[in-house]
């Protein structure tokens, strides 16, 4: 069913809009942004920071500083790219949220075949949101800030407790701020600070000039992967700077390999240096591979969804990005401050929201507003999101490089599944050139920024679903837009929180008894491959179908978010073919 449009606007505008499997959007005048500067700093600053202080979050605390750790500053040009692909993909969610005032999630319900059928698609997208991944992996941190050592495996039951309770205190900040989106922007923007405050602090007192090289330099070194090869690259029979690549002071060969699981680990190997390790991974770059031996190295196909994972979180990744339009919205940008926000459960009562989106007609007024508009969504992009993902990338992955080896923790055969959480922090611990008093003090201060990164994420994560899905039954259910008002949205965004927060226990007990942090954060991230590839190709489509041709993104923007939906896709292939194809095999006896 399509509502009529407002009846007094310019008819050629009215029958210009296209009909969809929704409600047709109301019309109204487009506001007046104010002018971008110090003046409206506070008006300007907003989604981009929150997003950054969102996705500054497992990947960069974990996944990055282990990658970064084990292969130095090689693979960081992939969190460049990963980066890069989602600005195209967080500006395309702004210029839809701008002239419709809404998310785009209620513009990939206006598609054929409707509502249903893609809220069934997007539950399937979601399921990596269920995993709570990182408050069980800040109940280790806890854990460790408690014993004052890192956790063992006699203090499951002490972790295991903790990650309840984390789960249920991320939530309680949600409640209050009248609008939801004023507490996610506080508590984000004091998050950002502190911890890349932190870093940065870190990194210029205590990080070598040879460091900085090696994770910065990294963001250019395209094509540089995981390889099978010794490391007597040069064949002098000598253990040359840059050829230790695990650090163990040994000029290993590739060792022979005997047995092999279904994903391609390395189970039994002939183990000539005695040390309880194959050795034989490596770096190279296969475009310099080709041109200096004529052929493509040996890839080490079983890192790739480690990559993938890293890929996955640098920057934001899954559908979390797309929650920058719901931002957009609830900050008042565009056409988002005629249609309201999602009020919290405290100090919100005033605050309403309408079921479908408004836009304007293109009256030379409007459009000269819209540029001014524009320039708040580019701006907020390359000024702030950005670079504010790349230093979340490079910073933690200093620390890492530099500390991390000082740890009992690093290169060990069997380290607990935890290890990443805390390796940093214990590697300040055992670090030689600092004082016992320094040692300590750097020990509970990086656990601390830890639990900053951490806990406010899973937080992110919570309020990210609740938000999506109080949106899609807002806007995708005609029965809810027939019964309910505009002020009564929080009804449905706080049973949704009751619910998830009731299902995060449950999930959290699975995966804590039949899983473990490290896989989970694998998991997660390797299915939000899958939701930000497709999403993208569905945003460039609906901008595309649903905005007028003024408004249609240029040819770099398209080039852009094709990138980024072809490189997360590209991902998620390969990490299929490598990881679960292999175990689809093995349990249809195949």
């Amino acid at each position: 069913m399509n509502n009529a449009p407002d009846a007094t606007a310019d008819k050629s505008t009215v029958h210009a809009l296209p009909q969809t499997c929704l409600p047709t959007w109301d019309l109204a005048e487009l506001p007046e942004p104010k002018p971008l500067g110090m003046k409206n700093l506070a008006g300007f600053i907003g989604p981009g920071i929150v997003m950054c202080g969102i996705q500054l979050a497992g990947g960069e605390w974990l996944l990055g500083a282990e990658i970064t750790a084990k292969y130095g500053g090689s693979l960081m040009w992939l969190a460049a790219l990963s980066i890069l692909g989602q600005m195209f993909y967080n500006i395309e969610c702004g210029r839809y949220a701008l002239y419709t005032g809404e998310p785009v999630f209620t513009g990939f319900m206006r598609a054929r075949p409707g509502p249903g059928f893609w809220i069934s698609i997007f539950v399937l997208l979601s399921l990596g949101a269920f995993i709570p991944a990182l408050s069980t992996t800040a109940a280790t941190v806890i854990a460790a800030l408690y014993l004052d050592r890192p956790p063992g495996p006699e203090d499951r039951f002490l972790i295991n407790t903790l990650g309840y309770i984390l789960l249920a205190a991320v939530s309680l900040p949600i409640l209050i701020g009248g609008k939801i989106y004023n507490m996610m922007q506080w508590v984000m923007t004091t998050k950002v600070i502190i911890v890349l405050g932190f870093c940065v602090i870190v990194g210029v007192t205590m990080i070598s000039a040879e460091n900085w090289g090696r994770v910065f330099s990294g963001f250019l070194k395209v094509g540089n992967i995981p390889v099978v090869a010794p490391e007597d690259r040069n064949q002098n029979g000598k253990l040359d700077p840059g050829e230790d690549f695990d650090h163990d002071n040994r000029l290993d060969v590739v060792e022979e390999v005997t047995e092999r699981d279904i994903y391609g680990n390395v189970t039994q190997f002939n183990d000539v240096d005695g040390d309880g390790k194959w050795d034989g991974e490596n770096i190279d770059n296969v475009f310099m591979a080709l041109l200096r031996d004529g052929e493509f190295p040996v890839l080490m196909l079983t890192q790739i969804a480690l990559l993938g994972a890293f890929a996955g979180y640098a920057g934001g990744g899954g559908l979390s990005n797309s929650t920058y339009s719901n931002y957009v919205r609830d900050k008042g940008w565009g056409m988002g401050s005629q249609v309201g926000a999602i009020p919290s459960a405290v100090g919100g009562r005033e605050i309403s929201l309408s079921h479908i989106g408004k836009v304007f007609a293109e009256t030379p007024e409007n459009m000269r507003r819209w540029k001014g508009w524009w320039k708040y969504i580019i701006t907020d992009q390359f000024l702030i999101w950005g670079p504010g993902c790349v230093m979340g990338m490079a910073l933690p992955a200093l620390i890492s490089i530099e500390f991390s080896p000082h740890s009992p923790l690093y290169n060990m055969p069997d380290a607990p599944d935890y290890a990443q959480a805390i390796m940093s922090a214990d590697g300040f611990r055992h670090a030689p050139g600092l004082s016992a008093g320094m040692q300590q003090m750097m020990w509970i201060a990086t656990l601390v920024i830890g639990l900053l990164v951490l806990l406010p994420s899973q937080m992110s994560i919570v309020e990210n679903t609740c938000r999506r899905w109080t949106d899609i039954l807002w806007s995708g259910s005609q029965r809810v837009r027939d019964r309910m008002s505009s002020d009564q949205v929080h009804r449905i965004y706080y049973t949704i929180l009751a619910l998830y927060v009731t299902w995060t226990f449950i999930g959290a007990y699975l995966f804590q008894t039949y899983g473990a942090p490290k896989g989970m954060v694998l998991v997660v991230a390797n299915m939000n491959n899958i939701a930000l590839g497709f999403t993208a190709f569905f945003i460039l489509r609906n901008n595309l179908k649903y905005l007028p041709k003024a408004l249609h993104p240029g040819w770099i923007n398209r080039i852009g978010i094709l990138f980024c939906g072809v490189f997360y896709m590209g991902l998620t292939i390969l990490v299929f073919y490598q990881k679960q194809l292999p175990m689809l095999k093995e349990l249809l006896g195949m």
